[in-house]
């Protein structure tokens, strides 16, 4: 009897129901979307990671593996590396920012192609070492709406597109090595060392080796790397999570405190004839509460729908920038989080409600 009473009060109002859901539920996309973002990105980086092929990385002193590192390592070192034991091929990328999350990553085009096991192209083929020409991949082709023969601005000079290839190895834009180096002032310097091994289960003897020579460079297992790339290890991507889904909460308690409470003022009288008819202040209250249960499971479930929709517009418009994943553990955090919202702003309407006297109530007009 109760739920059908329930059911029945929001049907009779079905667009205040639909927009207060609907309201609810964009709190829920906020929140869904901002850690899809973050683990789309971060997921995004281990596919390009393991897509260069390698075992072993070999970072800069003193830098960490989220920053973005200046070359700074002397190219030598990479002739050095190739002839330890063990190690069949090793490759160096210099890493400039461009601003954001965008960088460029200058390559020797031969040897990464040998370690990735070869590009796959959309269109076109590798750029030539001695023309202005760079490579992209496919997303971000999309988002820029590039092609090959397309002009793309890269530190204030105009690059000719010369390939298109296929994401998932290493960075989205790549120039010659040498020709980045020259760029930046930076020459005979790499931010990078990537190490190829003959058997990865050698992997771990070869790193110690390696920290005999190098003890202050970060040396890292292709394992181990892919593992740092995720959202709690983003202090600052953490936080402004937290931050948004305390908003969230703030937002579920005004959509529901304005509602509910305009929705008893709109049904004093009926409140009225429920007491007059032997209905506590228990039975008033568990109506009002059930009916913001329902709103905000209702508004969850919108909320979860709708971040389809921004995944589907940012794969379409965005897609190099921001890659957002569903992730589905967030479901009933979200839930949770908006149900939590939901009760604190009924609860000031619903005791309302339950003082209320029978016959000030029907006398109510």
């Amino acid at each position: 009897m109760v739920y059908k009473l329930v059911w029945e009060n929001l049907k009779h109002r079905p667009v205040r129901t639909l927009l207060s859901a609907l309201a609810i539920g964009l709190g829920v996309t906020m929140m869904l979307t901002l850690v899809g973002v973050g683990e789309g990105m971060a997921r995004d980086q281990q596919l390009r990671t393991r897509g260069v092929g390698a075992d072993i990385i070999i970072r800069p002193a003193g830098s960490s593996v989220m920053s973005v590192t200046a070359p700074s390592i002397n190219e030598k070192l990479i002739a050095w590396v190739a002839e330890q034991k063990h190690v069949t091929l090793a490759t160096g990328v210099a890493v400039q920012g461009l601003g954001g999350f965008n960088t460029v990553h200058g390559v020797d085009y031969r040897s990464l192609n040998q370690m990735t096991g070869g590009f796959t192209y959309v269109e076109g083929g590798a750029f030539a070492e001695d023309r202005q020409e760079v490579i992209i991949d496919d997303y971000y082709a999309q988002e820029k709406k590039l092609r090959v023969g397309s002009t793309v601005k890269i530190l204030n000079k105009d690059w000719l597109v010369a390939g298109v290839f296929r994401s998932g190895k290493l960075t989205r834009m790549m120039l010659p090595l040498k020709t980045l180096q020259d760029l930046t002032a930076n020459n005979g310097k790499v931010s990078i060392i990537y190490v190829k091994l003959d058997d990865p289960s050698h992997t771990e003897a070869v790193i110690a080796e390696l920290k005999k020579t190098l003890p202050d460079y970060p040396i890292y297992s292709m394992a181990d790397l892919v593992s740092q790339f995720a959202v709690n290890n983003v202090p600052e991507l953490r936080m402004f999570i937290r931050l948004v889904a305390g908003l969230s909460v703030m937002f579920g308690f005004l959509i529901v405190f304005l509602s509910m409470y305009m929705a008893i003022l709109e049904r004093t009288r009926e409140i009225g004839i429920l007491k007059a008819l032997g209905a506590g202040s228990g039975y008033i209250l568990g109506i009002l509460v059930r009916e913001t249960l329902f709103l905000a499971i209702f508004g969850s479930l919108v909320g979860i729908s709708m971040s389809y929709g921004t995944r589907w517009l940012i794969s379409v418009f965005i897609p190099a920038s921001f890659p957002q994943a569903i992730v589905y553990a967030w479901w009933p955090i979200a839930t949770g989080v908006t149900i939590g919202g939901a009760l604190l702003g009924v609860l000031y309407p619903a005791m309302k409600a339950a003082r209320q006297d029978a016959l000030e109530s029907l006398s109510y007009d």
